[in-house]
């Protein structure tokens, strides 16, 4: 099968499901909207910025003179852990439940001109503790049966401030991306009492198509089945069900990982490169989930150039995901990149 040629449907094992790919569109000219780029000329101290140290926020708090990461409960949660517990039946049709959880806003870096690819890597691996202590921490309450952790980078990701920051939304249901893919991977385990990205990523490394690069402790590359443009997956070499598993040098080669990738990204375009990244892993439902091996997901929008872009529309939203180059182009693209940012070329 000609990958970079003829149009052909790819299987993702971890959701069960399929992305059409048709890379000969790739060929076509592009007559679609096409933006200026903002300018990221932004200061170290932005007395505006809500996310800022020593600053005030919406609701009249005064954020601590941080110095390293600052945690705290977002102001306007999607979550509330006080939310009356309640279900609603209209017979089969119409159902719906209370949902109880707790929102939490994790501010990388006191510095407001930062991202994750312009920080030092120990400041790096400060976010990689304070994930996992908010892990363990929101994942001990009693209602809390599942911790999403993300990042979304960037204006157009829906990011309604650049300070570097990411989120934490955990709740008493296991959400579905989450949840196909315990089914998934417990589905394979059953099978094979093998963890099924134990065997994936061996099977990567084997072919190397589709690898970025890897350190001692994870691999990173554009997995087989990837829907965004520029895909990513950062996969622990080590079987593991949550990130509180990590000794300290594989926190280390986290964030040396987070940074190689996101450098990369930067590069691409020599822009800041906007993306949604999270980490999936077990749930905190105080099952032992043998099935589960944790990866961390990088889904970037950025399709040609700085101001085009990839989004879900039209056949993605009514049929399946669909993309239009292939995922060993991408990777290819990517893995020959340089891991110097562009702002440090002299």
């Amino acid at each position: 099968m000609n990958f970079d040629e003829n149009p052909h449907r790819r299987y993702n094992p971890l959701t069960d499901s399929w992305v059409l790919v048709s890379p000969h569109r790739a060929k076509r000219p592009w007559q679609g909207q096409v933006e200026k780029l903002a300018s990221d000329n932004r200061p170290a101290h932005d007395p505006s910025c809500y996310l800022c140290a020593g600053n005030t926020r919406a609701n009249g708090e005064v954020n601590p003179e941080y110095k390293n990461v600052y945690i705290f409960d977002n102001d306007f949660a999607a979550l509330l852990a006080d939310t009356p517990q309640e279900e609603y039946a209209d017979g089969e049709l119409f159902l719906a439940k209370s949902e109880s959880g707790v929102g939490r806003v994790v501010c990388f870096s006191p510095y407001h001109n930062l991202t994750v690819p312009e920080m030092e890597e120990a400041d790096i691996r400060a976010v990689v503790d304070a994930w996992v202590d908010e892990y363990l921490q929101l994942g001990a309450k009693d209602f809390i049966n599942y911790v999403q952790i993300f990042e979304n980078k960037g204006f157009v990701m829906g990011c309604s401030n650049p300070h570097p920051h990411g989120q934490i939304w955990a709740q008493s249901s296991i959400p579905d991306e989450p949840l196909k893919k315990q089914q998934a991977q417990l589905k394979y385990w059953q099978k094979h009492q093998r963890s099924l990205l134990s065997d994936y990523i061996a099977r990567e490394l084997e072919k190397q198509e589709r690898v970025l690069f890897e350190n001692e402790h994870f691999v990173a590359l554009v997995p087989f089945w990837a829907v965004w443009p520029f895909e990513a997956m950062l996969i622990p070499k080590r079987k593991m069900a949550r990130i509180s598993d990590m000794t300290s040098d594989e926190r280390d080669a986290l964030a040396n990982a987070y940074k190689r990738l996101t450098v990369r990204y930067d590069n691409l375009f020599e822009t800041s490169f906007p993306y949604s990244a999270g980490i999936h892993q077990a749930p905190t439902d105080g099952e032992e989930h043998d099935e589960w091996h944790w990866h961390f997901v990088f889904y970037p929008p950025l399709l040609r150039s700085a101001t085009v872009k990839k989004f879900m529309v039209g056949y993605e939203m009514l049929a399946n995901p669909q993309r239009d180059i292939s995922a060993e182009k991408s990777a290819n693209i990517l893995r020959n990149l340089s891991e110097i940012h562009y702002k440090n070329v002299e």
